[in-house]
């Protein structure tokens, strides 16, 4: 199954909740959708922003792909090898 952000068939999918489970625990309220990502674009989306604003603005799929910083980096990862170690940056 490939990641549903960059599209690049990769070994291992982790869980990301669109609305972050501390908004959603809190309020006792179901953990809401999820996508599969690779670790990379995971790793990226936290690194970027911060969990009020993934809550707010970005807590759908086509939202996060629509985003201008993480077109840049999907645009790049695409490009690299999927057992590729990568680093996030800001």
């Amino acid at each position: 199954m490939p990641c549903q952000l960059c599209d690049r068939p990769v070994p291992e999918l982790t869980e990301h909740h669109l609305v972050p489970r501390q908004y959603t625990k809190r309020r006792q309220q179901e953990p809401g959708p999820t996508v599969w990502l690779c670790r990379p674009c995971h790793k990226q989306i936290h690194t970027l922003f911060d969990n009020h604003t993934l809550a707010r603005e970005l807590n759908t799929l086509e939202k996060l792909q629509a985003h201008p910083q993480m077109q840049r980096f999907i645009s790049w990862i695409r490009k690299q090898r999927p057992e590729k170690q990568v680093r996030s940056y800001r």
